[in-house]
């Protein structure tokens, strides 16, 4: 499977390396940028906006591979890492990992298991965009709704009935129909069972009850 839109970052202080694994993934169909130390890609951070992954070396001049895991972390990305090195240490191994590296490759590597690696880690931070754009959408659709109708839709969300919430908010059970008929049509669901599971997604469950207001 080719990710013809997706980009690999190598950060490897090894220029024949980084000239020779930016060829193999270019005709792979990637497209490659590389940086001959982590300080260099913390100048120019992945922005994130494309399926990616980053080809890392772990023992690098200067600011070692899991430094800058740690640093990428503190700053909010979630690009993949695949780790490579020349020298497994199972300390290191177990460090990285545990702080949400892919994968750890040793060199040299091989061509396919270099390639299914990547795959896996572009694959997954696909994945990841999808789910957040998933996401941003449903809250988009969320917060088109008005303080009334976001009340109605907190409420019938908890699973209360249209005569309960009807006194809680000092309406009458007619005008809570009618804000739950607009409500479905914002978020472009048909069922009670699809409101339940927006607002699940998007927190809704999680955050304390609206408070009760009247007309």
């Amino acid at each position: 499977m080719r990710h013809l839109s997706a980009v690999v970052y190598i950060v490897d202080d090894d220029a024949s390396f980084r000239t020779a694994t930016q060829r193999l993934l270019r005709a792979s169909g990637y497209a490659v940028e590389t940086y001959e130390s982590a300080e260099r890609l913390l100048e120019q951070l992945p922005d994130g906006t494309r399926p990616s992954c980053i080809l890392l070396d772990i023992r690098i001049p200067g600011l070692s591979g899991p430094d800058l895991q740690d640093r990428l972390s503190v700053l909010g990305s979630h690009v993949p890492i695949v780790f490579l090195t020349g020298h497994a240490d199972i300390r290191t191994t177990v460090k990285v990992i545990k702080a949400g590296a892919d994968d750890l490759l040793t060199k040299p590597v091989m061509k396919d298991e270099l390639i299914a690696a990547i795959e896996r880690a572009v694959a997954r931070s696909s994945a990841s965009q999808e789910k957040t754009e998933q996401l941003h959408s449903l809250q988009t659709l969320v917060d088109s709704l008005t303080p009334r109708e976001r009340q109605v839709f907190e409420r019938v969300a908890r699973g209360k009935m249209n005569k309960e919430i009807s006194r809680e908010l000092g309406a009458t059970e007619r005008t809570i129909k009618a804000h739950r008929s607009n409500i479905m049509e914002k978020l472009q669901i048909a069922t009670v069972a699809e409101l339940v599971l927006i607002a699940e997604r998007v927190g809704v469950l999680a955050e304390h009850p609206a408070e009760s207001g009247r007309y």
